[in-house]
């Protein structure tokens, strides 16, 4: 009797143990499901849709991390390395928003490359950017160059134009240029660099068919100042033209036998075949001979005097008769003979210091250096001073003299050092090309020698702060 009641407890304990855990477990799973959020409003973000930025403190989900069924995108780590990126490709867009019963506030954005599309957090406040994500400007406004007109694209079919710079706008996309040619100028009308990489762009429109206009890449931009400029996509000539028998004229340059360069003159008009002559005589009085001109602006004549190649010189009365007698699709043999180049030594003869003292005062009969003056000499001054190895300069020497003169003028130059007395007053000297010696000094010079110019220095009371663009011809 005792045996069958302590049996009867236990399985009666027993059955209230397993109760109990039923109970619990089954109270357990039904806050479990009731604490998972719920997306409870949804909508398109539409013209309000925002271009930002991930700040790394959240990862992106396939649905708003706390909803049922979220999966990663990228995980937090992935996420920061975004937010530190340098490039525009890991900008992101906002275009929708999801609320849960929560209260909480998610963003579907998905990156400018699209490679990453999800969910990130972004706040309590609904329609606010925030948490895990904050607006972003891609690109800011840049300086607008001071030429604007007259651009050509460089590679029609490489250099392509965008409806943003690239990445700085979801679905930036190329623009359609069809029918456009190298020949084509655009102008630029907008400047802007992308925010991240610093790279510029500028907004170009097609003078000839204004549909044609977009963003692209400007490289280092223009500048005025410069001779030789990279500008990205655009260029300020037109792209030359696929050298062919029917447009073009190969140049050999030739000291005697030997071979020593050569270059190719591409007409930049169309219509021309081989055999055609490249210049034209005039056919009656009231017409004028014609020389076309390659992209860059140079007739045949310019072309094969711009490119003799370096250390070596041609007679101007020879190009002018190669130049006349060329052909399309034919070769011209350009003879040309090692050069020599002079340079041009300064010398002080006389010095008048007014009765001044001052520290590192300059005397007669001493060689000044470019650091003592600066001269800036024309084309046509420093291209008299080569010529033929073994030739005497003769005649050229009045052009020197002329640029040289020219460059100084009547009145003098200023030199481009102060000096200071021992009262501190500052001075500098002032100079003057002796024209009337030049020839006499060098008459009998030969191009590759040293060449004597002569000057006389004043010393004037004030500073001076400027410098001069110096040409390497001085000794």
């Amino acid at each position: 009797m005792q045996s069958q009641l302590a049996k009867s407890l236990y399985l009666g304990l027993a059955a209230l143990s397993l109760g109990a855990v039923a109970t619990v477990t089954t109270t357990a799973t039904s806050a479990d499901a009731s604490s998972k959020a719920k997306i409870v409003s949804k909508s398109a973000l539409g013209k309000n849709s925002k271009n930002v930025e991930v700040t790394g403190t959240n990862a992106i989900y396939t649905k708003p991390g706390t909803v049922r069924g979220a999966k990663l995108v990228a995980s937090k780590k992935t996420v920061k390395k975004l937010a530190n990126s340098n490039h525009s490709k890991d900008y992101f867009r906002a275009y929708h928003m999801a609320v849960t019963n929560k209260g909480t506030v998610y963003y579907k954005i998905v990156s400018m490359n699209g490679k990453y599309r999800g969910y990130i957090y972004g706040g309590k406040v609904k329609g606010t950017i925030g948490a895990g994500i904050k607006e972003a400007q891609t690109v800011k406004e840049a300086t607008m160059p001071s030429r604007t007109a007259g651009f050509h694209i460089k590679n029609v079919k490489k250099n392509t134009l965008w409806t943003a710079p690239q990445h700085t706008t979801y679905k930036a996309h190329k623009v359609n240029m069809y029918g456009t040619t190298k020949e084509d100028t655009f102008t630029v009308s907008k400047a802007e660099t992308k925010t991240k990489e610093g790279s510029l762009y500028y907004y170009v429109t097609s003078d000839k068919n204004s549909d044609v206009s977009g963003w692209i890449f400007a490289g280092k931009g223009y500048n005025a100042g410069a001779t030789t400029q990279e500008l990205g996509g655009l260029s300020m000539t037109m792209a030359e033209a696929e050298a062919t028998n029917n447009n073009s004229v190969k140049i050999m340059y030739r000291d005697g036998s030997k071979q020593v360069g050569e270059a190719t003159w591409i007409n930049s008009a169309a219509g021309t075949k081989a055999g055609d002559k490249v210049n034209t005589t005039a056919t009656k009085a009231t017409d004028a001979k014609t020389e076309p001109k390659n992209v860059a602006g140079l007739t045949l004549k310019d072309f094969i005097s711009k490119n003799v190649p370096s250390g070596f010189s041609i007679d101007s009365a020879t190009v002018a008769t190669l130049a006349d007698g060329a052909t399309y699709g034919n070769n011209v043999y350009a003879d040309v003979n090692a050069a020599a180049t002079s340079k041009i030594k300064m010398v002080l003869t006389t010095v008048n210091a007014n009765g001044k003292v001052v520290s590192g005062a300059l005397t007669g009969n001493t060689q000044l250096t470019t650091a003592d003056l600066a001269i800036a000499l024309d084309k046509d001054t420093v291209s008299a001073l080569t010529g033929k190895q073994g030739m005497q300069i003769g005649d050229s020497l009045t052009t020197i003299e002329k640029g040289l003169n020219s460059a100084v003028s009547d009145n003098g130059i200023n030199g481009i050092k102060t000096y200071t007395d021992n009262m501190g007053t500052q001075y500098h000297y002032k100079f003057k090309f002796e024209k009337g010696s030049f020839n006499g000094n060098n008459k009998t010079a030969f191009y590759g020698d040293v060449l004597k110019a002569n000057f006389t220095a004043e010393l004037v009371e004030g500073a001076v702060n400027e410098k001069a663009p110096i040409v390497d011809v001085f000794a």
